[in-house]
């Protein structure tokens, strides 16, 4: 797992895809492998956002070489993201506090599909209830 000062390193827009993952994705590997990173993440994990590379992609198929076949795409995504939540890259901050923002922020005000309505995942995304909101 790719960690940076006692923190893992995380996309912005994966702040996103977490809210509404339902153990479904690219592959059965990509997907356990993500619901491994969520429940590392749950619990107490500190983040360093990054536009590029980190532990949810090391899984994905889209990687070719280390590099994404959408990098510019997510690239923009994650962009927005911080741009919205008001962070920098290389920003650290708690898990829970970087969900808070993206519901708050991003999500709630019905935000996300600016970000990333041109996802192939939008559809999963608009038909679920987000897993960071606080009832």
């Amino acid at each position: 797992m790719k960690e940076k000062q006692n923190s893992i390193c995380l996309r912005p827009h994966h702040g996103m895809c977490l809210a509404y993952f339902e153990g479904r994705g690219y592959s059965r590997e990509f997907a356990e492998h993500m619901g491994k990173i969520l429940d590392i993440m749950e619990r107490d994990a500190r983040v360093s956002l990054t536009v590029g590379g980190d532990v949810i992609c090391s899984a994905c198929p889209n990687l070719k070489g280390q590099v994404c076949v959408t990098a510019d795409q997510v690239a923009e995504y994650d962009r927005k993201v911080l741009l919205l939540c008001g962070l920098q890259e290389n920003e650290t901050i708690s898990f829970a506090e970087f969900t808070e923002k993206v519901e708050k922020l991003i999500l709630q005000p019905g935000k996300r599909k600016e970000i990333c309505g041109n996802c192939q995942w939008d559809g999963i995304c608009s038909s679920r209830k987000s897993r960071w909101i606080k009832e």
